[in-house]
């Protein structure tokens, strides 16, 4: 599961600032697909527009883990096992009485 966050994760997070970049430069009333003016609400465009980019960002950031030596996965997958939480430390059971 953690390599699908690996995966997911950075893409969720280009994808929001290619959104941004691009609905600057262009107002969504002003879209053309195929010739033919896109007929949506501005929220619609920008969710479809954002959906778009995220599954562009999704194939951009599993091509490169796909492509990663399997040298550099293990090791990945042994950090992400000795900690459940990357942000934080394990908590430690303390036996009664210390």
């Amino acid at each position: 599961m953690k390599q699908v966050i690996w995966v997911l994760w950075p893409a969720f997070i280009a994808a929001g600032i290619a959104e941004i970049v691009f609905f600057t430069l262009i107002d969504p009333r002003q879209l053309y697909l195929l010739g033919q003016p896109v007929d949506l609400s501005s929220t619609a465009t920008y969710s479809i527009g954002f959906l778009l980019f995220w599954l562009l960002c999704i194939g951009s950031s599993l091509m490169t883990y796909l492509m990663l030596p399997h040298s550099i996965k293990e090791a990945l997958g042994r950090i992400a096992n000795e900690r459940e939480d990357l942000s934080r430390p394990k908590r430690r059971v303390h036996a009664a009485g210390n």
